[in-house]
């Protein structure tokens, strides 16, 4: 059984934020997505940050490669909307991790019905200058989506706490921000 779901997740971001910085911000109980896909020394990094997470109280999922997630014993895999034929074998590796998956639309739902992860990332809600000119769902597309789907949703794109405020009612479980400082 995976771990219950905590509010709060950062997405981390080689180009943006500072993800030491931030993981010492968040209170214990929230959750880092380690993403980092280009980083020249992806594992090394990983394993760094885990123990971090760790020290800070923190979950700590890899981002789009479940074998490098079960190599360094996090506690769960992440998997890109592309990447979500990688959550059976997330399963196999991580028997006990939390397996989540982005999704930034109404067909991605059907995808996620179909691998079944243990919570939905739902993106963008707002605008984001991670992905400057992509339509945000809004908050009311956001909810409608939501309800659509009988899996534990957390919002993502241009997210705070004001913002996560607003989307009372919408099913989110809780938020992701690339930056929390």
């Amino acid at each position: 059984m995976p771990p219950a779901l905590p509010r709060l997740w950062l997405m981390t971001d080689e180009t943006r934020g500072d993800a030491e910085a931030a993981m010492a911000t968040l209170p214990p109980g929230a959750a880092i997505i380690f993403r980092h896909y280009g980083a020249p020394h992806r594992e090394a990094l990983g394993a760094h940050l885990h123990n971090i997470a760790r020290d800070h109280g923190h979950l700590f999922l890899v981002a789009g490669d479940p074998r490098l997630a079960a190599r360094l014993r996090v506690d769960g895999f992440h998997a890109p909307e592309a990447l979500a034929h990688r959550i059976p074998l997330a399963r196999r590796l991580l028997p006990r991790g939390l397996v989540t998956m982005t999704a930034h639309g109404a067909r991605a739902l059907t995808t996620a019905q179909r691998y079944r992860p243990d919570a939905l990332i739902l993106s963008p809600v707002f605008a984001t200058a991670s992905h400057p000119g992509a339509q945000p769902l809004g908050p009311l597309r956001f909810s409608a989506l939501a309800h659509t789907i009988d899996l534990p949703v957390i919002a993502l794109g241009g997210m705070n706490a004001a913002r996560f405020a607003r989307l009372k009612g919408s099913r989110a479980q809780g938020y992701a921000s690339i930056s929390f400082v």
